[in-house]
């Protein structure tokens, strides 16, 4: 590491540090850092520049990645220094990170994480799926380590927790960011959790009767199929002793038919939690006191320590905050992962109003409705999974699961979706056929043929749902 790359790794450091308020136990009910939770918007900016103005020389120095980007495009470290001249950046997309992964195995030069670093203070390796190229790596240091504590604990005590909870994780513990982070704020705040890893639905449900959780940890598919579980076993999850839903994974807060699903099957209160690996370490999205209130499903993005905007889909050039676009995110949280104007890709908008939680943070108004590359084409209209998923929850007497199946019609080679659902009890397959049509054609304007299929016979997953089966054009 050459002398100027370890200046700027100290100088970003002591940046870290200089904004790291009430890291070891929350300053107000309502707020953990008021200083920061409370901030104003100029605030904010004010934090936000400053971070700007250290991180992207330690990103210059650290990353050949990132420094390969800055000398393509004629640009000094200097020149983006501000939240303003962010604009000045084109956004990153992952597949700029895999295709450097690719070429330089196994981590890549998108982090600045060095062996040196790693053997010094190494922590933790996480990794993306790799589904569609070489999975992008990410190694963190014991300081990112304490920083994802920290903001997490920030995250969690907006959305209720307390010492007083049992938070029961029913997700495995494998490469992927979310468990982890939870894991480590829970021990800040003093929380104790009950790991639910490597067992099936069955002995999880005994699980939660046998210990009375208060805050079920999970993605909201998995939430109703263990509610489902504890009722096959004569057990009721509405009287449980569950009184929260903590989902991540997938959409749940917005899409109300499964929002009102999960709440009444569990009689508790849906919270949301929002992030990706690139974009590590910190809760990016999460609810707090006043969502679900007079302004709707929303969640949070920490501003002290992340920049986030939307893009245009088509141009990726920014839109004004109020206009739906794209999700992109700059990370200034990370010693081993900062990252400038990551192309995060779920469609949202942006408000800065203040909240009534007293938070001016800005808020995903409607949450995150579907990603970039989620969206399905089908005869040139265009929706999301989560339009299907409102449709199917909306209709009485279809049970919880779903699969979207996209196929080439033989005869004239058009576009065919067929929508397979579960019955809830073992009903009549042709009335619900007609009504899950109907439900379909109202939200998407598509005409989609159903198949009704007897409860169970879809597969359940702790991870995130696969939905969509797209054979289209396959040999």
């Amino acid at each position: 590491m050459t002398d100027k790359a370890m200046m700027t790794r100290n100088t970003w450091l002591a940046t870290l540090e200089k904004f790291k308020h009430d890291d070891n136990a929350a300053a107000d009910p309502n707020m953990w850092s008021p200083k920061l939770d409370g901030a104003s918007r100029d605030k904010l900016t004010a934090i936000q520049n400053e971070k700007l103005a250290a991180v992207t020389p330690f990103l210059y120095e650290n990353s050949a990645f990132y420094r390969n980007r800055f000398d393509r495009l004629d640009l000094a470290p200097t020149d983006i220094a501000t939240v303003e001249d962010l604009a000045k950046w084109p956004v990153v997309d992952k597949s700029e990170m895999t295709v450097d992964a690719e070429a330089t195995p196994p981590y890549g030069h998108y982090t600045t994480m060095t062996d040196d670093i790693w053997r010094l203070r190494g922590w933790m390796l996480f990794s993306t799926s790799g589904t569609t190229g070489a999975p992008r790596i990410f190694r963190y240091s014991q300081i990112d380590r304490e920083l994802w504590a920290w903001s997490n604990a920030r995250a969690m005590h907006a959305m209720g927790f307390t010492p007083a909870d049992t938070v029961y994780m029913m997700t495995g513990y494998g490469p992927h960011v979310w468990a982890w982070g939870v894991q480590m704020g829970l021990a800040k705040m003093g929380i104790g959790l009950i790991p639910g890893g490597g067992m099936d639905g069955a002995m999880r449900a005994g699980m939660i009767n046998r210990f009375k959780p208060t805050i079920l940890c999970c993605t909201p598919s998995y939430a109703l199929y263990i509610g489902r579980v504890m009722q096959d076993m004569n057990l009721d999850p509405a009287a449980s002793s569950v009184s929260k839903l903590f989902c991540g994974g997938e959409p749940s807060m917005a899409i109300g038919p499964t929002r009102e699903k999960l709440e009444d099957l569990w009689s508790a209160r849906l919270v949301e939690f929002y992030g990706c690996t690139e974009a590590a370490p910190q809760a990016g999205g999460y609810a707090c006191s006043a969502t679900g209130g007079e302004d709707g499903y929303f969640l949070h993005l920490m501003e002290d320590v992340q920049v986030w905007e939307t893009v245009d889909p088509d141009t990726l050039d920014a839109t004004p905050r109020g206009e739906r676009g794209l999700s992109v995110c700059t990370n200034l949280i990370s010693e081993s992962s900062p990252q400038l104007r990551f192309l995060v890709g779920d469609f949202t908008t942006l408000n800065t109003d203040t909240c009534a939680c007293g938070r001016s943070h800005a808020r995903a108004m409607g949450c995150f409705t579907g990603r970039a590359d989620d969206l399905i084409n089908l005869r040139g209209i265009k929706f999301f999974p989560t339009q299907i998923e409102k449709a199917v929850r909306s209709v009485p007497g279809v049970g919880d699961e779903f699969e979207i199946v996209l196929t080439n019609r033989d005869k004239d080679g058009m576009d065919v979706m067929k929508v397979v659902v579960e019955h809830a009890d073992h009903g009549q397959d042709s009335p619900l056929v007609e009504r899950v049509m109907t439900a379909l054609r109202a939200e998407i304007e598509v005409r989609s043929d159903v198949e009704v299929v007897a409860p169970g016979t879809l597969p359940k997953t702790e991870f995130k749902a696969k939905r969509v089966t797209d054979e289209r054009n396959k040999d």
